[in-house]
């Protein structure tokens, strides 16, 4: 089984990009979508089915924002795109597919870096996505949750960590909540566990200014997390960086059947 995870900073720029060539060529499973900023009036039938996918997405109320989705080869027995939490439904931050004995998920967790009003936010949204995730995992299915959480969880998972111990991504609350995930809720790193020490390889996301990219000045903040028995058929992983359709980069792990 085959995930690709992907932040698009918008899908139609990814498009343009692209982004569905490249995504024929994978093969994957699943293909799970963050930061869509569009609406589905906006998607062609081709981004909204490509290559013989399912497509399943849930839209911010606000224009050209949020937004998450899902590609599948098999319809799901259930797909929940609202979890009747506000602040989660309005900005389109979360999409749910369960199948038989799989559940995967696509998250976007906000960003803080825009001042306090939006921490604080992403604060309010990361204690109740806790909530949800804790309810799941005692499901007893597998379960794989996919996206940007907008966390590096270590000093490993960026570049300049030291001068950013004060800024969101890495705050100290912020990598606390990770590790709860991890070592209290019961969900893995799935890419941490393949590759412990792996650092400048490993980032996902680089900022547009000066030359982050060129200097890959990057941040790991795209995460699988699966339960154990999941996380432990993980066989290879990796971050494609040969072409751009974004300024995240696809984050592929191989799992065995």
């Amino acid at each position: 089984m085959k995930i690709i995870t992907l932040n698009l900073n918008g899908i139609r720029s990814a498009n343009r990009k692209g982004l569905y060539p490249w995504l024929k060529s994978q093969n994957a499973d699943f293909v799970c979508l963050q930061e869509l900023k569009a609406q589905e009036q906006d998607l062609s039938d081709d981004i909204k089915a490509p290559d013989n996918y399912l497509g399943y997405f849930s839209y911010a109320i606000k224009k050209g924002y949020s937004g998450v989705g899902i590609y599948c080869r098999q319809k799901p027995l259930r797909v929940t795109k609202h979890l009747d939490i506000p602040e989660i439904d309005d900005e389109g931050r979360y999409i749910e597919l369960e199948f038989d004995s799989f559940i995967i998920i696509s998250v976007y967790l906000p960003s803080g870096s825009s001042g306090d009003e939006r921490q604080a936010f992403k604060y309010k949204v990361l204690d109740k996505v806790n909530k949800i995730f804790e309810a799941k995992i005692k499901q007893g299915k597998n379960i794989i949750i996919c996206g940007d959480f907008n966390i590096a969880h270590h000093e490993i998972d960026l570049k300049n960590y030291k001068g950013n111990r004060k800024n969101s991504g890495f705050l100290p609350e912020e990598r606390a909540w990770l590790s709860n995930l991890f070592d209290n809720v019961g969900f893995n790193d799935v890419y941490r566990n393949l590759y412990p020490e792996q650092s400048d390889e490993a980032f996902t996301w680089w900022s547009n200014r000066g030359q982050a990219w060129l200097k890959n000045v990057g941040w790991r903040i795209d995460y699988q997390v699966a339960n154990r028995s999941l996380a432990d058929k993980a066989l290879s992983g990796n971050v494609y960086k040969e072409a751009r359709f974004s300024d995240h980069a696809p984050l592929i792990i191989n799992y065995s059947d």
